[in-house]
């Protein structure tokens, strides 16, 4: 058994010093500067770990293609020559358009390399979201494929004046001047390149999350963010040498980035890459053929998979397994439970924010886990629940009470700006505490639990009922797979709780199920916070990463403008 990497929680946390972190790390020039693609690539092909495979990808007709660490640092070299011969200068953006496919991650860190800024888009974006997201960041160049250029891009490229080129990856040769061959011109560059001066504020990563409404917004992070990402994946995904690892996220997503690309380079461990969408089977498969260690996964996947017939540690080899992690929309305590008897280790789930570049609060997995919580703060995070009242902001220090989640500024990952939105990024911020726009509490052995959304909270008859105590109640009911609950409008109580049930298989839908959920709720929660309504559905509107859209369902529900829903999982 591999001991973990932190045995001691206690100890780490008051000893921590982000500068004493910072030694792991050595810059590309000289020791001078900090560079995420040197420390995730080329420090690891210059070092000893050169012709370890960095990155295995699983095609969809299940062929197998390793990447190693100098093959990966020759393939984004060339990427970074081809930026520089095109003139696409430092803080330039670069984005792609692509599935899990080879090309992406070429992208993604030859982008760093020549000091670009990297955006990646949802391969699944319709035509306006890519043109909301092109536009806003004024990008200079598109990686995609013939297929997304023919069908969601040509047509955008007029109203796009500062995209100058678009590579397709799987045409030979370039259509126009404008639209060029990714593989003529990778094949026609250099190897080598030599990564300029990075400082650690330069700025490298663009990430875009929905709002309720209108355009969505652009977190700007800087090469800096590059220490969580390391520390994260020591800390709380415990890497080890030699380890493999397997992120389900999209790139597309936040997390798909950090974690599905930067934090396994930085750690020097290998990743594998799925290029195929969900299939219960297919993922088992991959679990055990690749032997992978650690998984980190999305709710919505767990809770796929509960709902199958399959007992994975009878019918699959998961004998590598050592921990599984969620994150997106926390997970139940259910779900916790299931899912660590199912694979016979640790299930950690954690929480952070696109705005927070990576885990700000986890379980780990030296500690005893909390079902259904979100753990307790990183080394080098200070966390703490508050009241806001105006541009007044008081830390609470009695447990149990809920109230604003908030984190002390200065971590490194840390978004530096919404991108063209000074004063929306500025009312992110009271005095020295970022409010994340989530209601937390925490208990008497300092685990943060989270409670909801701030607009998502319900006002009832005086109570404020946050929607996750709700639905981790209804979880717990033998007919209910799933759950979402929201705040309705009702004249005699302010607000009245409303859920949203999808059943379990076999389940019938009619009334004596109804006023069955409806009972067991109460006596959960008392009759003040449990449900007055319920309507079943045959699922919930959820984001690709895992995250219920309780706003659409209100929205829905009231016949509300529906907002942005470009990142809305498809049906």
């Amino acid at each position: 058994m591999v001991n973990p990497n932190l045995t001691d929680y206690s100890k780490t946390y008051k000893a921590f010093d982000w500068e004493k972190e910072s030694q792991y790390f050595n810059g590309p020039s000289a020791g001078l500067g900090l560079n995420i693609a040197h420390e995730a690539v080329d420090r690891h092909a210059n070092g000893g770990l050169g012709d370890t495979t960095a990155i295995r990808f699983v095609r969809k007709d299940q062929k197998r293609e390793n990447i190693s660490y100098v093959k990966l640092q020759e393939l984004t070299s060339r990427f970074a020559n081809v930026l520089d011969r095109l003139g696409i200068a430092k803080g330039e953006t670069v984005y792609s358009l692509l599935g899990r496919v080879p090309e992406l991650y070429i992208t993604a860190l030859g982008s760093l390399k020549r000091l670009a800024v990297f955006c990646p888009l949802f391969s699944v974006f319709g035509p306006e979201p890519i043109f909301q997201r092109l536009s806003k960041g004024e990008a200079s160049l598109l990686v995609t494929n013939k297929l997304f250029y023919e069908k969601k891009v040509e047509k955008l490229i007029d109203r796009l004046p500062h995209l100058r080129y678009i590579f397709l990856i799987d045409v030979e040769e370039d259509l126009s001047k404008k639209v060029l061959s990714f593989d003529r011109w990778m094949k026609k560059a250099s190897s080598s390149f030599s990564i300029p001066f990075t400082s650690p504020e330069d700025p490298a990563l663009l990430h875009f999350t929905s709002g309720t409404t209108g355009m969505p917004k652009g977190a700007l992070h800087v090469h800096k963010a590059v220490y969580t990402h390391y520390l994260t994946g020591k800390l709380v995904l415990d890497f080890h040498k030699n380890d493999v690892f397997w992120c389900t996220a999209d790139p597309g997503w936040v997390t798909g980035t950090s974690y599905g690309i930067i934090s396994p380079l930085v750690n020097g461990v290998t990743s594998i890459v799925d290029e195929q969408e969900f299939d219960a089977m297919r993922w088992y498969q991959i679990l055990e053929k690749e032997k992978v260690n650690i998984w980190y996964t999305a709710p919505t996947a767990i809770r796929r998979l509960m709902r199958t017939e399959m007992d994975p540690k009878k019918e699959f080899d998961l004998s590598k397994l050592r921990l599984v992690l969620s994150v997106g929309e926390p997970l139940h305590a259910a779900e916790v439970i299931w899912a660590q008897q199912a694979f016979g280790v640790p299930v950690l789930d954690n929480w952070w924010q696109t705005e927070t570049g990576g885990i700000m609060i986890a379980n780990y997995r030296s500690m005893e886990v909390a079902p259904g919580s979100m753990g307790k703060p990183l080394p080098g995070i200070e966390a703490a629940v508050a009241e806001i009242d105006g541009d007044g902001i008081e830390l609470i220090t009695d447990t149990e009470a809920q109230g604003h989640l908030v984190l002390k500024k200065g971590f490194p990952s840390m978004f530096r700006a919404y991108l063209h939105e000074q004063e929306r990024y500025n009312k992110c911020f009271i005095g020295d505490w970022y409010i994340t726009g989530d209601l937390a509490r925490r208990d008497r052995k300092g685990y943060f639990w989270f409670v909801g959304r701030a607009d998502d909270i319900i006002k009832t008859s005086g109570h404020m009922v946050g929607p996750f105590e709700v639905e981790s109640s209804l979880m717990k009911h033998p007919s209910v797979a799933e759950a979402a609950v929201i705040g309705k409008p009702e004249a005699s109580v302010g607000e009245m709780v409303k859920a949203f049930v999808v059943l379990k298989e076999g389940v019938k839908e009619n009334s004596e199920t109804k006023l069955d959920i409806i009972g067991f709720a109460r006596k959960e929660l008392g009759p003040a916070v449990a449900p007055k309504e319920i309507a079943f559905v045959q699922r919930l509107p959820k984001t690709r990463s895992g995250k219920i859209l309780r706003r659409l369902l209100k929205a829905r529900e009231l016949g509300l403008p529906e907002g942005d829903l470009s990142t809305l999982e498809p049906s």
